[in-house]
């Protein structure tokens, strides 16, 4: 619902964010909070991510890619749906300037294996050693209080 986007934003005004939602509710909420926060740095796109990098934003633009708490698609049968695969890794990595950055957070262990055995197979990425903070996100509150963990995952685009 934007919630984390919005104070991402907030709290860092030199930095300009794009969010990208399909989610009709979660757009409108995020658009509420950037009127509210009188936030000048933070344009929403309603589209599907994958074709907004295909499409809309060039190679080597973003400094930083955030991917929290995409959805697991938990059945085995689903998960050709997840966003973390192959094909993405690649075009996220091409659309990040040299040391750029994916950060990535999901509270299913499985579908965070599978995130950091991808990502770390992408050859313009490297695994950083090191975390980077976030808001905690309502998907997270919620796996939390399931008991589920909570896995971050950063990756740096490679310098050369």
């Amino acid at each position: 619902m934007g919630e984390t986007t919005a104070q991402i934003a907030q709290a860092n005004p030199q930095t300009d964010y794009i969010a990208i939602e399909v989610h009709g509710p979660g757009v409108g909420s995020l658009l509420m909070k950037i009127d509210a926060l009188e936030l000048k740095n933070l344009r929403v796109i309603r589209h599907d991510a994958v074709e907004v990098l295909v499409n809309m934003i060039p190679d080597g633009l973003l400094a930083g890619i955030h991917l929290f708490f995409p959805d697991p698609w938990p059945k085995k049968r689903h998960h050709k749906r997840r966003l973390i695969q192959a094909p993405f890794a690649a075009l996220a990595a091409r659309k990040l300037e040299r040391g750029g950055y994916i950060h990535a957070a999901t509270d299913w262990p499985e579908y965070a294996e599978q995130m950091d055995v991808v990502l770390a197979q992408e050859p313009m990425l490297q695994k950083a050693d090191q975390s980077k903070a976030r808001p905690i996100t309502k998907f997270e509150r919620r796996g939390i209080g399931l008991g589920h963990p909570v896995r971050d995952l950063l990756f740096l685009r490679r310098q050369e």
